[in-house]
């Protein structure tokens, strides 16, 4: 199984952006809704945002409504999170993660339980 790889995370100022990227080298995830997902320490994980196969619906936690964007670019078998207005509560590590059940479906699943491959996480820390 090839692995999904997350980067783009750091520190970064409240207030401020960050985009973070999730791609799997070798091979194609247009097929599958995905998903970011965070978990931040002592608290349980987050389905933030997700995306369907083609791009055209998307999902996102009210936590993060207005202020994230979800996108992906199939072509280049890569999703992204774009991040503004961050604050400290989104402090926490974010996860790519994978709908390989159900390929080809219009809306993202919105239940973590959904999604059945994952990325190793990228850490996020907005703090001044």
């Amino acid at each position: 199984q090839v692995p999904l790889v997350e980067s783009g995370g750091g520190l970064v100022q409240p207030g401020g952006s960050l985009r973070l990227s999730c791609a799997a080298s070798g091979r194609t995830f247009n097929y599958y809704s995905m998903a970011w997902v965070r978990q931040a320490p002592r608290k349980e994980r987050e389905l933030v945002a997700g995306i369907n196969w083609s791009g055209s619906s998307t999902y996102y936690a009210d936590s993060v409504k207005g202020r994230f964007t979800i996108s992906r670019d199939n072509a280049e078998n890569t999703i992204y999170l774009q991040m503004n207005s961050l604050e400290p509560e989104d402090t926490a590590t974010y996860y790519c993660a994978e709908d390989q059940s159900h390929p080809f479906v219009h809306n993202p699943a919105d239940q973590i339980g959904e999604y059945d491959h994952w990325g190793q996480g990228t850490q996020v820390t907005v703090s001044s």
